[in-house]
């Protein structure tokens, strides 16, 4: 019988790592933007479910409102010089 990651592929460390670096940025910024704005429901919608940052971009350009140029500004300050 073959283990999950024996299913997935040799590679399948390399995707998860791919996935993660691209899910928790927007994570953050939806569930911090989400807080900030009093969202208790979609914080914890944003918190619980993991939709590879669907739900969360939905969210941030959808719901919120936010342009391009925000999130960049976002991003640029806040994450890269962590």
């Amino acid at each position: 019988m073959m283990t999950p990651m024996e299913l997935l592929g040799t590679n399948s460390l390399i995707w998860y790592i791919l996935f993660a670096l691209w899910t928790l940025p927007w994570k953050a910024y939806a569930l911090w933007t989400a807080a900030k704005r009093g969202d208790k429901r979609w914080f914890v919608l944003l918190l619980i479910l993991n939709t590879l940052a669907i739900l969360e971009i939905y969210y941030i350009f959808k719901v919120v409102k936010k342009t391009r140029a925000e999130v960049w500004q976002f991003f640029t300050q806040k994450v890269i010089q962590f």
